[in-house]
C-alpha cells in the first residue's frame, strides 16, 4: 500500500463510522411485532382467530399463512387497527393434535423483499413420557432455488448495466475510435443482450420468491400480471423499455462508429438512456428505506453511475484497448481512465458511506444482522480492490511512457494487464455481494 492510498483508505473508513454513530437505526421491512394469542402460548383448544401486529403497514393479501401446508384465509382486523398493522388469520378447528404451527410470509411490494417466519401453538398437554411431543412442525424452507436465481439473474443484470453504461462513457469521453473495435463492438453487443434478458427475467423470480413459488411459476403469465398491478412491476416494465431505447443507441453507434461517437447529438441520447437505466435500477432497492428516502435515491444514482464508469472502463481497458498496444490509443486512453477511474472510486465511496447510514443505520445492525456482515465483507472486498487499483495508478505515473516510447511492448504491459484483470475480477465479486444484499432485508 502506498503512502498516499493510507491517508485516503482511512478517511473513508472514518467518515462511515461517523455516518454510523450519528444516524438513527433505519426501519425497514415489515417485520412481525407480536402475534395474539402469543407464539408459545399453551391453549385449550384451536383458537378461531390469530391476529398478526406488523412494524408497519401491510396488504393483507401480501400475507401469505399456511398451517399443514394449507393456506389460511387472512384479513384486515375488525376493531383496534387505525394503522393498518395487523390482521387477522381464520385458523381451522383440529382435532388430535398437540402443536399448531403458522407459517407467515410477507412481501413488500415496494421493494419486492420477503419476511417469513413461524408462529407455534401447545393445544394439549404434554402426555407424560409421551416421546416426540416437543417436536414443533418444522417451517417450509424459502425457496432458496428461486432465490439463488434471483440473486444470479441481479448479478448479471448489474454487470450487464455496468458494462454497457461505462462501456457507452468509455466510448464517449476517451476512446471514440474503439466503436470500430470488433473485440469492443461485441462486449457492448453482449452486454445489452444479457442486460435485456436479465430485466425480462427478474420480476418473474421476484414473483415468484414472494409467493414462495417454485422456478416452473417465474414462466407463468400471472407471475407479471400480478407484478405489473404494483410500484416493483412499474419500474421493472420502464427498465424493459429504457433498454429497448438502449439498442437504438447501439445501433446508432455500431452504424455511425467514431463519428456517432464524437457526435453531441448520440452522447445526449445515451446519457439520457444511461441514467434512465441506472435510475430504474436503484427505485427498487433499499435506499428508498430510512429516515432521509432522497438522500439515499441519490446517493444510490451517483453510486450505480461511479461503479458504471469504472467497471465498463476497465472492461474496455482490458478486453479492447490493451491488445491493440498502439503507443497513441496507450498515451491518451490509460492517463484518462486513470483520472476517470479515480473520480469514480471517490464518488463510490462517498455514496456508498451515505447508503450504509441510510439502510444500516447504526453499529449493532452492521454487526449483529447478516445482512450487515454481509456489506462488511462488500467494504472488506472494495477496500482490497482499490488497494489494486493504486497499484494500476502507480503504474501509470512511472511506466506509461515507457510502454508509449516501447510501442506497446508486451513485457512492460503485462504487469499492467495482471493488475487491471485482478481488479476487474474482485469488482465482479463487489457485484454479487450487492446481488445478495439487493434480495436480502436489512434487518435479518
Amino acid at each position: 500500500m502506498t503512502n498516499r492510498l493510507l491517508p485516503r483508505l482511512l478517511a473513508v473508513l472514518t467518515a462511515l463510522a461517523a455516518v454510523l454513530l450519528a444516524a438513527p437505526a433505519a426501519s425497514a421491512h415489515a417485520e412481525l411485532e407480536s402475534s395474539s394469542p402469543k407464539t408459545g402460548s399453551r391453549l385449550a383448544g384451536t383458537p378461531a382467530t390469530v391476529r398478526l401486529t406488523f412494524s408497519e403497514p401491510v396488504d393483507p393479501a401480501d400475507v401469505d399463512v399456511t398451517a399443514d401446508g394449507k393456506q389460511l384465509p387472512v384479513g384486515r382486523a375488525a376493531h383496534g387497527d387505525s394503522e393498518g398493522r395487523v390482521v387477522e388469520v381464520a385458523v381451522p378447528k383440529t382435532a388430535g393434535q398437540e402443536h399448531l404451527a403458522l407459517h407467515w410470509h410477507v412481501l413488500d411490494t415496494e421493494d419486492g423483499h420477503a419476511t417469513s417466519g413461524t408462529l407455534s401453538f401447545r393445544l394439549t398437554p404434554k402426555a407424560t413420557g409421551a416421546a416426540g411431543s416437543d417436536d414443533v412442525q418444522a417451517a417450509p424452507q424459502e425457496p432458496e432455488t428461486v432465490r439463488a436465481a434471483w440473486v444470479a439473474t441481479r448479478w448479471a443484470g448489474y454487470l450487464a448495466l455496468a458494462v454497457y453504461v461505462g462501456g457507452i462513457a468509455f466510448l464517449a469521453l476517451l476512446w471514440p475510435q474503439g466503436a470500430h473495435d470488433r473485440r469492443t463492438r461485441r462486449i457492448l453487443a453482449l452486454s445489452w443482450t444479457v442486460g435485456l434478458a436479465a430485466s425480462l427475467l427478474a420480476p418473474g423470480l421476484q414473483s415468484a420468491y414472494g409467493a414462495m413459488g417454485t422456478v416452473g411459476d417465474v414462466f407463468r403469465t400471472t407471475a407479471y400480471t400480478d407484478l405489473l398491478n404494483t410500484e416493483v412491476g412499474i419500474v421493472a416494465a420502464c427498465r424493459v423499455l429504457l433498454w429497448v431505447l438502449a439498442a437504438v443507441v447501439l445501433a446508432a453507434l455500431l452504424q455511425g462508429g467514431e463519428r456517432a461517437a464524437r457526435s453531441p447529438g448520440w452522447r445526449l441520447g445515451a446519457l439520457a438512456v444511461g441514467l434512465g437505466l441506472l435510475r430504474t435500477t436503484g427505485m427498487t432497492g433499499h435506499n428508498a428505506e430510512g429516515t432521509h428516502p432522497g438522500w439515499g435515491e441519490v446517493a444510490d444514482l451517483v453510486h450505480l453511475l461511479g461503479v458504471s464508469l469504472w467497471l465498463g472502463g476497465l472492461t474496455l481497458l482490458l478486453l479492447g484497448v490493451l491488445p491493440r498496444r498502439r503507443p497513441e490509443e496507450l498515451s491518451a486512453t490509460v492517463s484518462g481512465y486513470s483520472v476517470l477511474a479515480g473520480v469514480s472510486v471517490a464518488a463510490v465511496a462517498l455514496a456508498g458511506a451515505v447508503l450504509t447510514w441510510q439502510v444500516v443505520g447504526s453499529f449493532d445492525a452492521l454487526t449483529g444482522t447478516g445482512y450487515g456482515r454481509l456489506l462488511l465483507l462488500k467494504l472488506a472486498l472494495l477496500a482490497t480492490v482499490l488497494v489494486i487499483a493504486q497499484r494500476s495508478r502507480g503504474w501509470v505515473r512511472t511506466r506509461l511512457d515507457i510502454a508509449v516510447l516501447l510501442r506497446g511492448d508486451r513485457a512492460t504491459l503485462r504487469p499492467f494487464v495482471y493488475s487491471v484483470a485482478a481488479e476487474t475480477g474482485l469488482v465482479l465479486v463487489v457485484l454479487a455481494a450487492t446481488s445478495l444484499l439487493v434480495t436480502s432485508a436489512p434487518g435479518r
